[in-house]
């Protein structure tokens, strides 16, 4: 029981401290529900699915090597290529998001056009191509954003926890298998919830004012810098 105890506090310590320092698990989130102007219940119902994908995927992997009786280390090297892959995964979606943001910007500068009617009164009016030409069905369709998210989620590894699931396995003890897996999931999808939730309620008290329009920009330009966190610095 002390050990079990012990391994559930370890799983729930790590499990913090690598939601925490992984900026990741939470920034797309909060960038794109301020670009995108998602509510509340979008913003969480989006991480959770994301999160609970995230560490569903390694606890699934885990449990398939326990069965399998794969060594350690060869999931770990399955993690570290996930990890890999998630990494340019989310460099290239922020990337993308970025060039978008500022085809958007360049868009939908306002512009001026002369006209000349048949009377000869000539008149110049201004507009935006983007706010002019969009469709009122547009505010209904479905975006795909939220998917890409989850995908890159699923893709993403728990690095920390195949070690955690695979000791007590070595011992014969599934009970303590399956509380470890639970304590550590638990607490980092609730972790990226609780930050996710404080940061976007303290956002929603500012006005972006003019840097708005830039607003899908700085978004891909934060989710790309998160993938350069993990794929060089190791976050």
């Amino acid at each position: 029981m002390n050990e079990t105890t012990v391994l559930v506090a370890a799983a729930i310590t790590i499990g913090f401290m690598h939601t925490i320092l992984g900026p990741d698990h939470y920034l797309p989130f909060i960038m794109l529900s301020k670009a995108r102007k998602w509510s509340r219940a979008k913003t969480l119902t989006v991480t959770l699915l994301c999160g609970i994908g995230h560490v569903l995927s390694s606890i699934a992997l885990g449990f398939a090597g326990i069965a399998l009786g794969t060594a350690l280390f060869k999931l770990e090297a399955i993690e570290s290529f996930r990890g890999g892959l998630a990494g340019w995964l989310l460099l290239a979606f922020g990337f993308t998001y970025f060039i978008w943001g500022v085809h958007r910007v360049i868009r939908n500068r306002p512009h001026k056009h002369l006209h000349k009617h048949g009377n000869g009164d000539v008149h110049i009016h201004s507009h935006k191509h983007i706010e002019e030409h969009a469709h009122v069905h547009s505010k209904d369709a479905r975006s795909l954003t939220p998917w890409i998210l989850f995908t890159i989620f699923i893709f993403g590894p728990c690095e920390p926890l195949i070690p955690l699931i695979m000791y007590p396995a070595a011992e014969g003890s599934i009970t303590t298998v399956i509380l470890v897996a639970i304590a550590f999931g638990v607490t980092t999808v609730a972790t990226m919830l609780g930050v996710v939730m404080v940061t976007y309620l303290g956002l929603s008290k500012f006005s972006l004012g003019r840097i708005e329009k830039y607003s899908h920009a700085i978004a891909g330009l934060v989710i790309f810098l998160s993938g350069v966190s993990i794929k060089f610095l190791g976050l």
